[in-house]
């Protein structure tokens, strides 16, 4: 491809990147007023109470989180964009996308200007303006801070501020996945970090202030999280008082307390396979079957002697019965999948190989790779003894029931998996972002909006536990592997995209650094009078946009 070639290919994608843009020239507003056949109330009023399966601990959105904590992070700050449920990506904090016809998008993807809203204030009453966007993009790439991402970011350079509304940066190479990045890139107050010596303990994380629909209330830990409404947001809504994330470990009284009335609306792990065909007979109640981009999966760690062998991950994986688990589990509800990559993207490899589930060739395997049984059943090599554990979240029968549904088969063919769970604010801690673990079952959304990117899950530098900055958790490295992402970042053209991110999926099928399972179809329940509420598989969050949720009982 010559160099003219690849110009116009990057003018054409960044085109496309900019449609949203300009859309936003003319729908700036887009969220402003709900299309529902109920009219949200003029002032905010009652509450709603979302149930979690999992304890939010991570209240700066800056720094390393999972995925609960994405509820209170969109609700609590905003984004200079947001990306909407059909993937476009709409402005927020700022006045429209840049696009090289709104002049903020160079050609060649290098030079952006962004201008940003003029009425915009922090909960404390401080103006936001373009210096507490410099302060963030510098925060995130300070070496001293534990940000969960900096892939993209530590390409910016030259941040300058023209004015209280604008500003310009350079990317130091071309990084096609940035503006999805930035949808999902909280911005964070200067004048209450910058005084801190330390910004990985100061007492804003546990008390923060944004500019977002609701504000920071109070927190109860190990029970629940309170947020008020910022009645002077500068955007849609809020039309509720006050909202709850409340944490309840058990699935089963997740349910329960839905069922019940205790809570609301049921956020993750959502309504269970099991009690599905109940509850859509429940009345006043909306329970809804919904396709979502998160693969369960169990996780390898593979610093572990155990795992460092290709056929012990491969036997491992033949002797899973995926449909048996999915069937006998699941209520036949999920897809069983070989690949990370949402079924429903432009990106999605269709052609990787399909999962055979047989114990005499995961037995084969072992045996020719040297895997000898001892005298207890347990097969070892050169010292290590095939054995590891498992872990999830306690309380999530339905992975606990999976886990030791996999036990029993591990045993068949010689290898001894102990489950080891522990409580969400555990496991998720250290214990994941530093692969304290041996394998985790874990269910994970790869991309951030509707990106390929995923560097920060399979990029050696990504790897957390070796010093990297990344959530590569599992440990992963591949050159190949390594190349083709770096590629992928550089490159506008589509089509030269999807085969770039089909060949990451192939390899990191053949590697096995984790065993895709299946991609769920959540079951999300809510009350019948809560109205406002969007399914948006391009978040990882039911509350993405909770500032539009309103009563009408």
């Amino acid at each position: 491809m010559t160099d003219t070639n690849t110009s116009m290919s990057r003018r054409s994608a960044l085109k496309l990147m900019g449609l949203a843009g300009a859309t936003g020239l003319f729908a700036t507003n887009l969220l402003g007023k709900p299309a529902f056949a109920q009219t949200p109330p003029a002032a905010p009023t009652g509450r709603v109470i979302v149930g979690l399966s999992q304890e939010p601990t991570v209240f700066n959105p800056l720094m390393l989180k999972i995925e609960v904590d994405d509820g209170l992070h969109f609700s609590v700050f905003d984004a200079l964009f947001r990306t909407m449920p059909d993937g476009s990506i709409v402005p927020n904090l700022a006045t429209e996308v840049p696009s090289q016809e709104n002049g903020g998008l160079s050609a060649d993807g290098l030079q952006w200007r962004v201008k940003l809203r003029d009425d915009v204030k922090w909960h404390d009453g401080t103006p936001m303006t373009a210096e507490d966007v410099k302060f963030t993009l510098e925060l995130i790439v300070d070496p001293k801070f534990r940000s969960w991402r900096t892939a993209g970011h530590n390409l910016v350079q030259d941040i300058t501020v023209v004015s209280p509304t604008e500003l310009t940066w350079k990317m130091k190479e071309p990084f096609a996945p940035y503006m999805s990045f930035l949808t999902e890139t909280f911005i964070v107050p200067k004048h209450v970090l910058e005084k801190e010596a330390d910004k990985n303990t100061a007492a804003f994380n546990q008390a923060p202030i944004g500019t977002g629909a609701f504000k920071w209330g109070r927190r109860v830990a190990g029970d629940h999280v309170e947020l008020v409404a910022n009645t002077n947001y500068h955007g849609e809504g809020p039309y509720i008082e006050q909202l709850v994330f409340k944490y309840i470990p058990d699935l089963t009284v997740l349910y329960t307390q839905f069922k019940s009335g205790d809570i609301d609306l049921v956020g993750r792990q959502y309504i269970t396979p099991d009690n599905y065909a109940e509850a859509k007979t429940l009345k006043n109640r909306v329970v809804e079957l919904q396709p979502a981009p998160t693969v369960e999966q169990i996780y390898l760690n593979l610093e572990r002697p155990v795992f460092k062998e290709l056929a012990v991950r491969q036997a491992i994986y033949a002797a899973i019965d995926k449909q048996a688990i999915i069937d006998a589990l699941y209520y036949g509800l999920p897809e069983p999948v070989e690949s990370y990559m949402p079924r429903g993207s432009v990106y999605y490899n269709h052609d990787l190989p399909k999962h055979e589930f047989s114990l005499d060739k995961a037995r084969k395997l072992l045996d020719d790779a040297g895997w000898v049984k001892g005298s207890d059943g347990i097969r070892a090599k050169n010292g290590v003894r095939l054995a590891f554990s498992c872990s999830t979240t306690s309380g999530n029968h339905l992975r606990e029931q999976l886990q030791q549904f996999v036990q029993q088969t591990m045993k068949e063919i010689g290898i001894e998996m102990k489950i080891s769970n522990l409580p969400a604010a555990v496991i998720w801690g250290d214990f994941w972002t530093l692969s304290q673990y041996d394998s985790v079952v874990v269910g994970i959304n790869y991309l951030v909006g509707a990106d390929p990117d995923v560097f920060n899950r399979f990029h050696t530098g990504a790897i957390r536990a070796k010093g990297g900055r990344g959530s590569n958790t599992a440990q992963y490295s591949n050159p190949r592997v390594d190349k083709l992402l770096e590629e992928g970042a550089r490159t506008f053209d589509q089509k030269r995209r999807v085969e770039i991110y089909k060949e990451i999926q192939a390899q990191v099928r053949a590697d096995l650094p984790f065993l895709p399972l299946f991609s769920e179809n959540v079951i999300r329940g809510r009350k019948s009078d809560i109205q406002g509420t969007a399914s948006n598989s391009n978040t990882r969050t039911e509350s993405w946009h909770a500032a539009g949720w309103f009563r009408t009982a």
